[in-house]
């Protein structure tokens, strides 16, 4: 482990850096507790949706059996309101005795036996956010133990009831703590949330050694404003956040609502679409016990999928802002390829979008072909400078994979060598 200077807001501190676990390298996927269930505590009178060992373990089946781990969606993440309400005589945390009664590790080792990976929850303050105890400076190292002996596999630290200065300390050090378990724990900060989410608030430098994630604006909530809310907050900061983004260490804006109730099927498709440019976690928030087919059909896209694991983690960004109100967003992905989404913020009716390669800064000299995220459609001999219609629904996306065919004005062995152009398959949907 490296030690190092590193500067937290505008304090100088020593931090034992590197997070080193070798997690993560792709944005996690699965599924956390909070947009959809909140602090739901009452298991006498709604024990199908409260906050309880049941829940998770129906979560768990339902990955494990509706073909959600087969595609990467591994993790099954507790977030607040598990706790009793003191920890006991020892000081440890210990879970609600009524509603966890066999324990987290059990638990834990339920998930476990389903192929899955499971995910806790603690808050660097005195109390977590929804009033329980929490994790202050004295018990960083004890609570680090305890979530390694349970067998939990990510934390997420919150930071209610927690000073700027705590947050400066204690962050690193539940790193180095978690470090110290000799148990790969990834972690999740909800530090730069608390200060801002920008520099010189936020070290992002600082950030990208420690956490392997990170919530940087406020939480989603089931609705296509709130949506809206976290893709500006991105896009008008995506210069600062999209050079921090990489394998290991993610920007965060917060759970997939795909299959609640507040986004139609156009929204839907279009959060899928725009997290999955952003190169965000896909951790949904929603009842898979109840699932609608197009809510599944949408979140278990492979192509989409494919794009967001891309291994180059590199986090794409808005490129275009149209008087007609379609957006544009890049990702450049491996192999020369690309995602681009064509996103409208219109309500009216579908817009005729039309452009050019060239005029999303494609300038190498190249035939391109793109396949239709949603409709497994192929759409051949795309050439830069050449204009092509793209229709997009109010609300809506269309999203393509694009990847060059072909490169002009080179050698005839060098365009042999080059098209097909390996590694591109088109995707059957």
């Amino acid at each position: 482990m490296k030690l190092v200077a590193c500067v937290c807001g505008l304090a100088l501190v020593a931090c034992a850096l590197a997070l080193e676990n070798g997690l993560m390298r792709t944005p996690p996927m699965g599924w956390l507790a909070w947009e959809r269930f909140r602090c739901n505590i009452d298991c006498k009178t709604d024990p199908q949706n409260c906050i309880s060992e049941r829940l998770f373990m129906d979560m768990a089946d339902r990955l494990a059996d509706d073909g959600w781990k087969e595609l990467g969606y591994v993790y099954v993440n507790i977030d607040d309101c598990w706790m009793a309400k003191q920890r006991d005589a020892s000081g440890q945390l210990v879970p609600d005795p009524e509603r966890f009664p066999r324990g987290i590790k059990a638990l834990a080792d339920y998930v476990h036996s389903r192929g899955l990976k499971m995910g806790i929850y603690g808050d660097l303050g005195t109390y977590t956010c929804g009033g329980y105890p929490g994790t202050t400076l004295d018990r960083i190292e004890q609570d680090a133990l305890t979530f390694a002996h349970w067998g939990v596999d990510m934390l997420k630290l919150d930071g209610c009831y927690s000073s700027e200065d705590e947050q400066a300390q204690g962050y690193p050090r539940m790193t180095k703590a978690l470090n110290m378990t000799g148990r790969p724990i990834a972690y999740s900060c909800s530090w730069p949330a608390y200060r801002g989410g920008l520099p010189p608030k936020v070290n992002y430098t600082l950030l990208t050694n420690i956490c392997n994630l990170w919530r940087n604006y406020g939480d989603i909530q089931d609705s296509w404003d709130s949506v809206l809310a976290i893709l500006d907050w991105y896009s008008e900061n995506q210069d600062v956040l999209q050079a921090v983004a990489g394998p290991g260490h993610w920007n965060d804006p917060d759970m997939l609502i795909i299959g609640n109730f507040g986004l139609s099927f156009e929204q839907s498709r279009s959060q899928m679409a725009l997290w999955t440019v952003l190169a965000a976690p896909l951790l949904m928030s929603n009842d898979l016990r109840t699932l609608s087919q197009s809510a599944k059909e949408i979140l278990q896209n492979q192509l989409m999928i494919k794009i967001n694991q891309d291994p180059l983690g590199i986090q794409g960004r808005r490129i275009l802002k149209e008087k007609s109100y379609i957006e544009v967003f890049l990702r450049p992905l491996s192999h020369s390829a690309s995602a681009l989404v064509f996103f409208s913020r219109r309500t009216d009716m579908p817009y005729r979008y039309t452009t050019s390669l060239a005029r999303l800064n494609f300038t190498e000299n190249a035939v391109y072909e793109a396949q239709d995220v949603y409709s497994g459609n192929i759409i051949s001999g795309l050439a830069p400078e050449h204009n092509f219609t793209v229709i997009v629904n109010p609300s809506g996306v269309v999203m393509w994979y694009l990847y060059p065919t072909m490169y002009l004005e080179q050698p005839l062995n060098f365009v042999r060598q080059q098209s097909p152009m390996k590694g591109f398959h088109p995707l059957v949907l």
